[in-house]
């Protein structure tokens, strides 16, 4: 069967077409994404503006018409940190719904954590034994860790780059003295969550999924996303160290001159990299791999776990669209 996604994040909306049937390899047939920002249209009071209700809407229905046109037979969307967040959310995903008929589900930060872990454990199989993996988000960083499919501990921080950066920086590029004091903040948020995961003893392979770690990879010397996606590709802690000290003192718009580096991205790139150092750090991590799959492919292996894709009999709203829940 054919199936789309419609991610909608805090930078953008992706969709994702794949061909693909329960127990088959999910084959990407088109993949086409937007750059919304819509964590930046967050009012004061923490509601989406009417601007960013507006482009989501757009966005939305203009995913669903694409997906249409690819002739999938059914279209998966969900909205993360962004929206999940609004204080307006369940009026806006109301109006998403009467405007383009399309039922926007809003996954936790548990949600995100877990489908993702599941993409990367069907990835590299159960030949991995303890899997971790690290996903850092506009909004917000995943972190899972387990021997199964669903991982033992799945949590999510608000530690993505958007939000740091929004928040934490003044200054293109950010100051000594920001990068100091973000840098000691970031310890703190982690500090709690390392703890746990630390607990459960280490592991086999440590994975990363996200556009931020990828980027990341690239910038110190991991292959280029044209050789495909089979590539082993790793990210170490002493090359991510050296590749900090280089860009925290560029500006956004010379990042974007880098080559990897999107220019609809280059403003987050210093806070992901901070992050992504801190959590490496903190977990007591020399080296990750990139994984090609993540968030959208978990929720389309969710829902093929599930006959072929039909929903379960007896369920329907959201466990129609992403299969059984997490906690049943």
């Amino acid at each position: 069967m054919r199936l789309g996604v419609l991610d909608v994040g805090s930078n953008t909306v992706h969709l994702l077409v794949v061909d693909a049937h329960r127990g088959a390899h999910p084959t990407p047939m088109s993949s086409e994404k937007s750059v919304l920002r819509l964590a930046e249209q967050l009012t004061g009071s923490g509601t989406l503006s009417k601007h960013g209700a507006d482009t989501l809407v757009k966005a939305v229905a203009d995913g669903k018409a694409s997906a249409a046109q690819f002739g999938c037979e059914d279209l998966m969307a969900f909205a993360t940190s962004a929206v999940r967040e609004a204080g307006n959310s369940a009026t806006v995903l109301e109006r998403v719904r009467k405007e383009t008929g399309v039922d926007l589900q809003v996954l936790t930060g548990e949600d995100e954590a877990r489908y993702t872990f599941l993409a990367v454990r069907r990835w590299y199989g159960w030949s991995a034994g303890r899997l971790l993996n690290l996903d850092i988000g506009g909004g917000s960083l995943e972190i899972a860790v387990g021997r199964d499919e669903s991982p033992d501990l799945a949590c999510s921080i608000p530690l993505g780059a958007g939000r740091v950066t929004r928040t934490r920086f003044k200054h293109d590029p950010p100051s000594r003295h920001e990068l100091r004091d973000t840098v000691e903040w970031i310890d703190e948020q982690l500090a709690p969550v390392a703890k746990r995961v630390l607990r459960l003893g280490e592991p086999d392979l440590v994975a990363a999924t996200s556009k931020t770690f990828r980027t990341l990879a690239r910038l110190t010397g991991a292959a280029p996303s044209g050789q495909g996606p089979r590539v082993r590709r790793v990210l170490t802690h002493s090359g991510l160290r050296q590749l900090i000290a280089f860009i925290s003192r560029m500006s956004a718009a010379d990042l974007a001159e880098l080559e990897g580096v999107s220019a609809g991205r280059s403003a987050q790139l210093v806070a992901g990299a901070l992050v992504a150092e801190a959590t490496m750090r903190a977990l007591s991590l020399t080296e990750l791999e990139i994984c090609p799959w993540a968030l959208r492919e978990g929720v389309i292996l969710r829902r093929l776990d599930h006959t072929d894709g039909a929903a379960p009999p007896g369920e329907t709203g959201r466990t129609a669209h992403f299969g059984a829940r997490w906690n049943q």
